[in-house]
């Protein structure tokens, strides 16, 4: 095992100083960005000429240069975020309950304070930079409202300016946990850096005006009705009056001043613009693939060659980026491959290649253990049991009916709740402390779930199974091509079913929006049970990747032989887990295809992982069918598996 200090070099020398020049770019965008705020804040349609001139000397000024220092200390700060949060896998609240505990969790609570103290900030600088109304937050009161001296009085302009920010710096926290927005993916299809910036940017100051825009709605709403509150509580903490004469911006005809509305709004989008810029290129810098050496010379940098990262305990993202690399020198890198059907010397053992397809194959058997214990325990939920409570052993068929009515009554205990980041920790029982970056909290009550690991052997799905169709609770309905019918509206409305002549004319019939939302409520819970089995998906995914090219590659590449050693074992874990990712998907209340993405900066790609496995899988097989056809007869493996192995090779699969 290696010591702390190994363990993490990749940490300190590659993710940190990629970190740092996703904030360097940010500083460096953070000028043009200023500059066009400026020219649009004091945007004057009918003099030109002055508000060109005006742009340029407030740009030119010693304020201004101090605004833009706050602003980099800002951005700075937010990367500085991105690094300490972002995660490789997303947190999955299966539940209102578990959303709400990440949101008022301690850590959340700091992040959220400080992204308001930090839109309370550059508010600040906006309002400078717009001037006039905005620049203070006291002026003189006039002499009708002081006659003792010179007071002052609250200019309510300025004070609105920073509560946006405020809310917005909050609201960005806020969403950052609802939507994943730490949440960092890797793409498919690798680009440059400069052209993945110049595609998504587009979507980059959409997003930034669309959410200022919908901040500013909420805001508005908010001080409608509580703006009193902070107006009052500046004034007595502050020793400022109010000005009677000036009419509050609490008020309907205050707040629809197009004027306010236009420098809210266009503050807001400033603000949020820069802080995605930062979310952006901090995610493109850090995804950006990195090359393992796949053996190395010197005995001190064995652990940074790819078999070590891969099967050591590492952070998760070094995890992530040694298995991405693995599937790109699989396909692309063919004197790589060489390294990995290489044999030691001495001694003449296929080091690399063992360790490699070893730990491919435990994430596969993971994913499969995973999905089997989700099963049995939705099969468990209103489905008769072919198990007893008592015993491991499965009953015959003649005492099944008699014993299934009684497991009913008696349901099986849950697995336990594990994240699903502990797929990379060994089942030894060692948990090594991860690095933070890119490390979920897996102590938190409230991360995601992912089932364990079951002990006994995967058995063959049977007509004496739990899984299997026809033994299946009349309580329970498998998915059919209708979600609707018009016993389903009937037993919603209170209604006898109705006669076979108007059956079908109401099953046509749009459902109504409480029955749609009370659907919709109930599928909530399954679908997001479902997205956190595949939470951690991309690893398998780049594992599968791996090892069916390099399988596909050994046909004529490896001139030692040592891949048909373990094709055995690797197309029969490949069989199993095909075969619990399809019931997995013939669950009820399971989507059979990808949902809608939005175009925000939530990223929300998780929710697609499960369908790329699927085939990413099937494709894998389907590539070590076509390479060796006729010559996997006389590989050793089951007949259920030859059989299925079969369809592959007749492509009916």
């Amino acid at each position: 095992m290696f010591s702390a200090d190994q363990s993490c070099w990749f940490v300190r020398k590659v993710i940190c100083w990629r970190a740092v020049a996703s904030m360097a770019w940010s500083v460096l965008l953070l000028l043009p960005t200023t500059a066009l705020f400026v020219v649009l804040s004091r945007f004057s349609l009918f003099h030109p000429i002055l508000w060109i001139s005006e742009c340029l000397s407030l740009l030119t000024s010693t304020s201004a240069i101090f605004s833009f220092i706050l602003l980099c200390g800002v951005v700075l700060l937010v990367g500085f975020f991105n690094l300490e949060y972002c995660t490789v896998v997303p947190s999955i609240a299966c539940s209102k309950i578990a959303l709400l505990g990440q949101v008022l969790h301690p850590r959340q609570f700091v992040h959220s304070l400080v992204h308001c103290i930090m839109g309370v900030v550059v508010a600040w600088c906006c309002a400078f930079t717009i001037g006039g109304r905005y620049r203070s937050l006291g002026h003189p009161c006039t002499q009708d409202e002081s006659s003792s001296g010179p007071e002052m009085c609250l200019n309510e302009y300025h004070l609105v300016l920073l509560l946006v920010g405020a809310f917005i710096g909050y609201s960005h926290s806020l969403v950052g946990v609802v939507y994943n927005m730490n949440y960092v993916s890797f793409h498919t299809m690798q680009q440059y850096k400069y052209l993945r910036f110049k595609g998504a940017l587009p979507l980059v100051v959409k997003a930034s005006a669309v959410q200022a825009l919908y901040c500013l709605r909420n805001f508005l709403l908010l001080y409608f009705f509580m703006g009193y509150a902070p107006r009052a509580w500046i004034c007595r903490t502050l020793d400022l009056n109010i000005n009677s004469s000036i009419h509050s911006l609490d008020s309907v005809s205050s707040l629809l001043d197009l004027s306010l509305l236009y420098h809210l709004w266009i503050s807001g989008t400033f603000l949020l613009l820069t802080w995605y810029i930062t979310v952006l290129l901090f995610r493109i810098f850090v995804t950006e693939v990195y090359s393992f050496p796949v053996q190395s010379t010197f005995t001190e940098e064995s652990h940074q060659c790819l078999p070590k990262v891969i099967t050591g305990m590492q952070p998760m993202i070094l995890k992530f980026l040694a298995l991405q690399d693995l599937a790109l020198l699989s396909q692309h890198s063919p004197s790589r491959r060489l390294e990995v059907f290489s044999l030691s010397q001495p001694g003449g053992h296929p080091h690399i290649w063992t360790a490699l397809s070893k730990e491919c194959l435990s994430l596969l058997s993971d994913l499969t253990e995973r999905l089997v214990a989700h099963h049995d325990t939705v099969a468990t939920n209103g489905r008769a049991k072919s198990q007893s409570t008592g015993s491991n052993k499965r009953s015959t068929t003649s005492s099944e009916s008699s014993v299934g009515m009684d497991d009913m009554k008696t349901p099986r205990p849950s697995a336990l709740i594990r994240t699903p980041g502990s797929v990379f920790l060994r089942s030894s029982g060692l948990r090594t402390p991860l690095t933070t970056p890119f490390t979920p909290d897996q102590d938190s009550p409230f991360s995601s779930p992912a089932l364990r690991r079951l002990t006994g052997p995967l058995e063959p799905q049977g007509p004496l199974s739990p899984g299997f169709s026809s033994i299946q609770s009349p309580h329970v309905m498998r998915r059919g091509p209708k979600l609707w019918s018009a016993s389903t509206d009937s037993q919603l409305n209170g209604s006898p079913s109705p006669g076979p002549a108007t059956s079908l004319s109401q099953a046509q019939l749009k459902p109504s929006f409480l029955v749609t939302f009370l659907q919709n409520r109930k599928d909530q819970l399954p679908e997001a049970s479902s997205q956190a089995l595949f939470a951690d998906s991309q690893v398998h995914i780049w594992a599968l990747q791996g090892l069916s090219h390099l399988v596909a590659a050994s046909f004529s590449e490896d001139q030692y032989g040592i891949v048909q050693t373990t094709l055995p074992t690797i197309l029969s874990t490949m069989l199993v887990l095909q075969e619990a990712v399809d019931r997995h998907f013939k669950l009820p209340h399971t989507s059979s295809k990808p949902g809608h993405c939005s175009c925000g900066m939530g990223d929300d790609s998780y929710k697609t992982l499960r369908f790329a496995l699927r085939s990413t899988l099937k494709t894998a097989v389907y590539r070590i069918t076509a390479t060796f056809g006729g010559h996997l007869h006389a590989v050793q493996m089951s007949a259920e598996h030859r059989k299925r192995l079969q369809h592959f090779l007749e492509y009916k699969e």
